[in-house]
């Protein structure tokens, strides 16, 4: 089982813990000294699915050299202010094949990613691929 706790610091600030005692500083002032939680759910998000596509692309041997997923996310006007709609942006680097990374963002968005699966429950998930040839 996992766990979690926030722990209020000062004026809009808390501190984070999970049970693997790792801390993350949230902010959810107008003028923010750190991250909000809702964009440490799309920044979950892309470490979630980065994860996914890196690990495939790997067993597919696949020789990409760099990877970046970029996330854009637009919530519901009322509340409970969901996202409803989030756009992802994979930029991967390297001579991979096209197929190869379209496999593995699909696998991901279908099959592995966790985080992806609940937040289709509210909110349209879409994509881009952007390959970089680097050296």
């Amino acid at each position: 089982m996992i766990s979690a706790k926030a722990i209020w610091t000062d004026h809009e600030r808390y501190v984070g813990e999970a049970s693997s005692r790792h801390a993350v500083v949230m902010d959810t002032a107008a003028e923010k000294t750190a991250s909000s939680p809702m964009e440490l759910v799309l920044i979950a998000l892309c470490g979630c699915t980065a994860s996914d596509v890196v690990g495939i692309l790997r067993k597919k041997r696949e020789p990409f050299t760099s990877l970046e997923v970029r996330a854009e996310g637009e919530r519901a006007s009322g509340y409970p202010a969901v996202y409803s709609e989030i756009k992802l942006v994979y930029r991967v680097g390297g001579k991979v094949s096209a197929k190869a990374i379209e496999d593995a963002v699909r696998l991901s968005k279908e099959k592995y990613c966790s985080v992806s699966a609940m937040l289709q429950k509210t909110a349209k998930i879409t994509f881009s691929i952007e390959q970089i040839e680097n050296d």
